[in-house]
């Protein structure tokens, strides 16, 4: 039988195989292939550090944080590379906020969203506000379904930002002169792109980073629709200090893991909290993948050289994370 001396050894042990051997980590992603860069650059780390990537699980928002919180207590470390805040706030309030989920400090920050319109459409009727769509002659110019409602391409059901769109649509009473277009938002915006090189009006919402800014430029493509007051369930204010509202806050992307990790796996708590990528290393390789190199061995490559340019940060922050232990 047992003591209380051996039993407390091979606690001992077992905490020092889990810190020799290192965590099993499961990566979770969105389903938007734009967000596998900035996850698989956290898996690479994490191996670098000596942990075991158990794979990478393609799974919708809420099933990810659903994931994570319903994994709270657990040895193993469950992520997400790709936290919308504030945009994502009340989903993981909903499951338990910083009782269940360990949310980092800015992993990729000043990430711009809104409605956009082509720019020539914009210019010749002198449109600057999403309010503007409410004026039937306006919302016309937008409809190419023939309902008299102007076809926004919006967001998949179950994101952050269909939650703001359909808001918005009630609190600016824009329902009779707007139809949120939805379905799977990589076609429906690529259709957008489409109907723009036929010269055709149109509307749709995006967000940065993503490859569609790079396709259609706001200021010489496109144009921002301002919003002639905030109204966004997740914020009280979407002004900017300028002055300037485009409905939606500034994000920054941050990382949401288990909150066992921030006791169990001190060093990947740490290293989730310092590392960063800019926003425009994420558009460039965005971009790339908009340009063909979209396979998983093409995002695979993009994010070594990725890791050999910023080198010096990577090592920094290895270090840095491995002295949390």
């Amino acid at each position: 039988m047992l003591n209380k001396k051996s039993i407390l050894s091979i606690v001992a042990s077992l905490a020092l195989t889990t810190s020799v051997f290192g965590a099993k980590v499961t990566a979770l992603t969105s389903g938007i292939a734009e967000e596998m860069f900035q996850t698989l650059v956290v898996n690479e780390l994490l191996k670098k550090m000596g942990h075991e990537i158990e794979g990478v699980k393609d799974v919708n928002y809420d099933i990810a944080y659903q994931t994570i919180a319903s994994n709270a207590d657990s040895e193993d470390v469950y992520f997400l590379a790709s936290v919308w805040d504030p945009l994502h706030k009340e989903k993981i309030a909903a499951l338990g906020g910083d009782k269940k989920i360990l949310i980092s400090s800015n992993f990729i920050s000043n990430c711009a969203q809104g409605y956009l319109i082509d720019k020539k459409t914009a210019d010749k009727y002198n449109i600057k506000y999403y309010n503007d769509l409410k004026k039937p002659e306006i919302a016309k110019l937008f409809d190419l379904n023939g309902n008299g409602k102007a076809d926004l391409t919006g967001c998949n059901a179950g994101w952050g930002c269909e939650k703001v769109i359909e808001h918005q649509l009630d609190a600016y009473g824009m329902r009779d002169s707007v139809e949120h277009i939805q379905g799977e938002y990589s076609a429906l915006i690529a259709n957008t792109l489409a109907n723009y090189k036929t010269g055709k009006p149109i509307l749709y919402y995006t967000w940065t980073p993503y490859w569609v800014s790079g396709k259609l430029v706001p200021g010489k493509d496109v144009t921002f629709l301002q919003v002639t007051h905030s109204a966004n369930p997740s914020t009280t204010s979407t002004k900017l200090a300028n002055g300037a509202d485009y409905g939606f806050n500034i994000n920054n992307q941050k990382i949401a893991t288990n909150m066992s990790v921030k006791t169990k796996h001190k060093d990947i708590a740490k290293l989730f909290d310092i590392v960063e990528i800019d926003v425009n290393d994420i558009s460039g390789q965005n971009m790339l993948m908009t340009n063909g190199q979209n396979k998983q061995k093409d995002i695979k490559r993009h994010v070594q050289k990725w890791l050999e340019t910023n080198k010096t940060k990577v090592d920094s922050w290895i270090k840095a994370a491995n002295a949390a232990k």
